[in-house]
């Protein structure tokens, strides 16, 4: 991104923080118990939506505590610009035989749905166990394709958002909260 040289441009584009890391923090920490006391007993495979949702994965995951396996896909539709390109592209696709696990796709951010309608279908005809999705931010007024998280942390209002795993053009990444981006 060529409008981030230095640390002052950095922090010039967070325009506010929206949603703090106790916030955040604590509605981990909820969903890890929902899921926790659904699935326990039941072979668990959470499956992170590359790069966005790395860090709420792993913060997800340490608040499971019933045993869980773990998977990686990747696709994109931003191709490093604040808005969907509408053409998403699986890039990393599982290396599991996931019919013998219930699925439980973690994602950073519900936008158009497309990008995880095309991941559910796609595992869907893999035959799963059981498939849920959870998702840390949902923006439904942008929505594209009919599409509903089972386990939503947070909706937001159509903003672009940074931190906490999300980005723009591969920085903010690293911010522990959610902020709107000032672009």
């Amino acid at each position: 991104m060529k409008d981030v040289k230095n640390i002052d441009d950095f922090k010039s584009k967070i325009k506010r923080v929206v949603i703090s890391k106790e916030e955040i923090d604590a509605a981990i920490k909820k969903a890890g118990k929902q899921i926790s006391d659904s699935y326990d007993g039941k072979p668990i495979l959470l499956v992170s939506v590359l790069k966005g949702s790395f860090v709420f994965m792993a913060d997800l995951c340490r608040e499971i505590t019933v045993p869980c396996e773990i998977g990686f896909m990747c696709a994109e539709s931003y191709y490093e610009g604040t808005v969907s390109s509408g053409n998403v592209k699986i890039t990393m696709d599982l290396k599991q035989d996931i019919s013998k696990y219930h699925v439980i796709i973690v994602e950073d951010i519900i936008d158009t749905g497309r990008t995880l309608n095309e991941i559910v279908a796609l595992l869907k005809g893999r035959n799963p166990l059981s498939l849920k999705v959870v998702t840390l931010l949902d923006k439904p007024s942008r929505r594209m394709v009919e599409f509903k998280a089972d386990i939503t942390l947070f909706t937001i209002p159509d903003y672009f958002v940074i931190g906490y795993g999300l980005d723009c053009g591969e920085y903010y990444r690293n911010l522990p909260y959610i902020a709107e981006y000032n672009g």
